[in-house]
């Protein structure tokens, strides 16, 4: 992939993510991964590390994998072209949304966009619970059934959920928890 393909994915991916950074994760597993630029693995891989780190995932993901393509200009090209369309959209946006916020077309357009941005949001975790959760890649090898389901990732993700809903504990003592018990178990 050369710095100009990087950037014109990158800038395909940021202008088409909107909903957030867990929609940018569908565009880029259909960037990268469906057209094997990088491995399924190492692409949830990155997406684990992306959400364990400080900052926007969908910006995480694009220096990351731009990092992976071309080092560090390929982080600042992916970053830079994931960034420019919502930087120009804001703009435009900030300057202009006072005076018709409130019109019915606008109010329509934003009902809409946030059932859609809740769809992609909802394909995009179902993909890394998919990798993350069930064994679906043994499961696609074998095609047994029973082959989809590992138990210790599973008891897992349900007790961090469990223990995440009833409790109000920082995300950070999960993700490490997460970490350690996949040191220790996995």
């Amino acid at each position: 992939m050369s710095y100009a393909d990087l950037f014109f994915t990158f800038l395909y991916i940021g202008a088409f993510t909107i909903g957030g950074g867990l929609v940018a994760i569908t565009l880029m597993q259909q960037q990268l991964v469906e057209k094997n630029l990088i491995s399924v693995e190492r692409f949830y891989n990155m997406v684990a590390v992306s959400e364990s780190t400080p900052g926007p995932i969908g910006i995480n993901m694009a220096t990351y994998l731009g990092f992976e393509f071309h080092g560090i200009p390929g982080a600042l090209i992916a970053t830079a072209g994931t960034v420019l369309p919502s930087l120009i959209v804001i703009i435009i946006i900030a300057r202009f949304f006072h005076s018709f916020r409130n019109t019915p077309g606008v109010r329509a357009v934003f009902y809409g966009l946030r059932a859609g941005t809740t769809g992609m949001i909802a394909v995009a975790a179902w993909r890394v619970i998919a990798i993350a959760v069930l064994a679906v890649p043994a499961f696609q090898e074998s095609g047994r059934f029973l082959d989809l389901f590992e138990a210790l990732p599973i008891i897992l993700f349900l007790t961090i959920l469990a223990v995440y809903l009833k409790f109000t504990i920082h995300p950070v003592f999960f993700i490490l928890f997460g970490a350690v018990f996949g040191i220790f178990f996995l």
